[in-house]
């Protein structure tokens, strides 16, 4: 038990069981007997028995506290000892917490917040405004970093884009067969190369970007070169771990349609894509905690490996969904921040509306250039929000399995934080 505000103590008149002291003392009375009289009233007559009495009163009352009369015909059950009533169960209490709250309902009680999240286990809500508050709070080492991983991106890309489709046919040629052929795969190689682009992209902002987060948790300020100044030992590792990822994320979408590459069947290798898109998604969620565990726990990059799959362990869903929540998000508001871009670039392009059309507008310079700085604005803007994010979900999965919310109050500076016993703290 502590003194904290919030408790309320057993038999306190809030959970209705007066004291006893405050009561008036019962006079025993058994069948046609009345209250006895007072000492010295000689003169006040004694009330013969009669049947008046017994139509009035019960001989057994319902318990001290208890709003309730017993219905007819029904006989009242003794009541139960103050000591041994069980506290009153309310609106999402959990079986056998120790957190009874008047007004509370079942609520924990209020963690401590030095920064963007509180100190226990997240939920949904509560990991997105972490997310938002480090990129409102720490807007100059996010955005910076960020802007420079979107520009490198947009480049590679677009030197991609100039390398594999200046020849390819437009929509109004007639195609040959070997021309449809390279067309696909042209179109594919270009797909397959932004999608790594962006995996590249946010395995890098997350490394980078993680002490920013772990800092802003704690509510300590985060400058660009104080971020770089950590991130510098940890380049190799980084870089290590980035190469280890986008080989797993190749090989998990290609080796399931090699077989049908090899022997040029098209049925087995259509049937091989959903099931390289399933092993993908596997894999990414399976090793999406590794960028902040390599930059906060300073291991080698096949340790930060094997510490995302342990924490991801037993709680895949919840990583899957909040991921997929946030990737759609993010894609969305790239979206409305990229389209004013497009418009323009439709607008300058010479070949214009008939130009996308026809698909030669999307080999323009001018059209490709425009493109690429929507691209970098709305990547600057969504990526530090998906990464932060992730960087949140490792941090809550220690809370939840290692109480890492008692070394971060210590961190913190929260003198005795973490006092109470593990089934005392939430989420204990």
């Amino acid at each position: 038990m502590t003194d904290s505000p919030g408790w309320a103590a057993p038999g306190s008149p809030s959970d209705g069981q007066g004291s006893d002291a405050d009561r008036p003392a019962a006079q025993p009375s058994g069948k046609g007997t009345t209250p006895a009289q007072a000492p010295g009233d000689a003169n006040t007559p004694a009330q013969a028995p009669g049947p008046t009495a017994d139509a009035k009163w019960s001989a057994a009352q319902p318990p001290p506290g208890q709003w309730d009369s017993p219905a007819p015909g029904r006989t009242p059950q003794p009541a139960t000892p103050p000591a041994q009533q069980p506290p009153a169960a309310g609106w999402g209490t959990q079986p056998g917490s120790p957190y009874q709250y008047p007004g509370g309902w079942g609520s924990t009680p209020p963690a401590a917040k030095p920064g963007i999240i509180p100190l226990r286990p997240l939920g949904l809500g509560e990991i997105l405004d972490g997310a938002v508050g480090t990129l409102r709070g720490h807007w100059r080492p996010v955005l910076t970093i960020s802007l420079v991983i979107a520009a490198l991106t947009q480049i590679t890309l677009l030197v991609i884009q100039r390398t594999w489709l200046n020849d390819l046919p437009t929509a109004g040629e007639d195609l040959t067969p070997s021309q449809a052929v390279k067309l696909m795969g042209d179109t594919a190689l270009v797909y397959a190369s932004q999608y790594f682009l962006e995996i590249l992209g946010l395995v890098l902002v997350t490394a980078l970007l993680a002490p920013v987060v772990s800092r802003a948790v704690l509510g300590q300020a985060s400058t660009l070169s104080d971020t770089l100044k950590a991130v510098r030992p940890l380049a190799p590792r980084m870089l290590a771990l980035t190469g280890l990822l986008l080989l797993g994320a190749v090989a998990a979408v290609f080796l399931p349609v090699l077989p049908g590459i090899l022997t040029g069947s098209a049925a087995l290798t259509a049937l091989g894509i959903p099931v390289g898109l399933v092993l993908l998604a596997w894999f990414y969620v399976t090793f999406v905690l590794a960028p902040p565990a390599l930059m906060l726990e300073r291991g080698s990059a096949v340790a930060a490996l094997k510490r995302s799959a342990k924490l991801v362990k037993g709680s895949w869903w919840r990583v899957f969904g909040i991921s997929l929540l946030i990737w759609l998000i993010r894609t969305i508001t790239a979206m409305v921040i990229v389209m004013p871009f497009a418009a323009i670039a439709l607008v300058v392009s010479p070949e214009g509306l008939s130009g996308l059309l026809d698909g030669t507008a999307a080999l323009s310079w001018s059209f490709l250039l425009i493109s690429a700085i929507g691209g970098v604005v709305g990547a600057t803007v969504t990526v530090p929000m998906q990464t932060g994010v992730t960087t949140l979900l490792y941090i809550d999965q220690r809370i939840r399995r290692e109480a890492l919310d008692l070394e971060l109050a210590r961190a913190a500076g929260l003198h005795g934080y973490g006092t109470a016993t593990t089934a005392e703290r939430p989420g204990g």
